[in-house]
């Protein structure tokens, strides 16, 4: 009876041995990652900032119509940035789970469900290149076996969810964390000044004192997702912009761009209505289109990130400074400002808005 007791426990032990091995499968590269971005700032993810090597395994790349590369810790941060950019399916990448190269999300494997956690999701997604890995995997870890779509569905489907549950998270411990940090050990820094966070990042890891990669991520978290609000909040003298307005030429989210945000407001009768743009080069493709019944013409000043008078403003062409676009007409109120800033930052020439040609415009994509 004794011996048969002893056999019970080993077997339970071991049992929960291998579960215990199931749930610690690194997502973390063990081989030198392939990363797609350019920069400093390529070792992050650019929707949440977290670490590609760490979850290099579940880590899925993409092209944006500007030709632009971006590489995402996970399937769920790819599904985000499709509510924004235009992303062709056919050019989704990812990370083989098993060689860890990067493959054709279209012709992958997907593991779903498995007890591997998710990344910034509750249910796991991996992808393997070989239908054979990939059930080799779910023997080893559960799961289901599916496609690249269904795989990317589900991801879209759970992310209204998926973005609460980590939200929770961090406002009960990375902001407290992020913000007691920013005090102590980092310059002031205006995150006003990134288009992404991982931009932000990468200035966050150069100009701070010594931070631990989760410090570093807490710092990052409060200064985009909390003090960023903060200031724009605050700030009455900004392009006001609901987070539900996206620019009609590219169909970008203008309020994730204050530092770009524009607006051109139309009045029929009695009824003024405005649409919003992530940046002048935008604004003035519309209104090249659209000249009739203009009431007035918002941007934003580069230096005060204050709303100016479009109409009144001077335009630096041609300079080193991108937009989330690409290369941008800056905008300023004092032509000083204007003439300082071509001069640090390699401008062609400074313009006034009736002068400027819409053949100028187009000529900024191609630059």
């Amino acid at each position: 009876m004794f011996f048969k007791k002893f056999y019970f426990y080993v077997l339970i032990i071991l049992f929960g041995t291998l579960n215990l091995q199931g749930a610690k499968f690194s997502k973390q590269a063990t081989i030198k990652p392939t990363l797609i971005q350019q920069g400093k700032s390529k070792h992050w993810c650019p929707i949440c900032g977290m670490s590609i090597k760490k979850f290099y395994k579940t880590s899925h790349g993409a092209t944006l119509p500007n030709m632009k590369k971006r590489q995402y810790c996970s399937i769920r941060c790819l599904a985000v940035d499709m509510q924004e950019y235009n992303i062709s399916l056919n050019d989704v990448i990812v990370v083989d789970a098993k060689t860890q190269k990067l493959i054709n999300a279209k012709d992958a494997f997907y593991v779903v469900n498995s007890k591997v956690k998710g990344t910034m999701s509750k249910v796991s997604k991996l992808a393997f290149k070989k239908k054979k890995d990939a059930l080799e995997f779910i023997k080893k870890y559960k799961g289901r076996l599916t496609t690249f779509d269904e795989a990317l569905a589900m991801a879209r489907k759970s992310l209204e969810k998926d973005i609460a549950m980590t939200l929770k998270k961090r406002q009960k411990k990375m902001y407290p964390m992020g913000k007691k940090l920013f005090a102590k050990k980092c310059p002031k820094i205006n995150p006003l000044d990134f288009l992404q966070i991982n931009h932000l990042k990468s200035a966050l890891k150069q100009n701070c004192k010594p931070l631990k990669p989760k410090q570093l991520q807490a710092v990052a978290l409060y200064l985009w997702e909390v003090k960023r609000f903060g200031i724009l909040k605050q700030n009455k003298q900004i392009i006001q912009v609901t987070k539900d307005e996206k620019c009609p030429i590219c169909g970008m989210f203008v309020y994730k761009y204050p530092r770009w945000a524009a607006q051109i407001f139309y009045k029929h009768n009695n009824h003024e209505h405005h649409f919003s743009f992530d940046g002048v080069k935008d604004l003035m493709k519309y209104y090249f289109k659209h000249k009739q019944n203009i009431s007035k013409i918002l941007v934003t000043d580069y230096y005060t990130q204050k709303a100016i008078d479009g109409t009144k403003a001077y335009y630096v062409i041609g300079s080193d400074i991108y937009g989330p676009m690409g290369n941008e007409l800056i905008p300023f109120k004092n032509k000083n400002d204007a003439i300082s800033f071509k001069k640090d930052h390699r401008g062609n020439k400074i313009i006034k808005f009736n002068d400027i040609k819409e053949s100028e415009v187009y000529d900024l994509d191609l630059k």
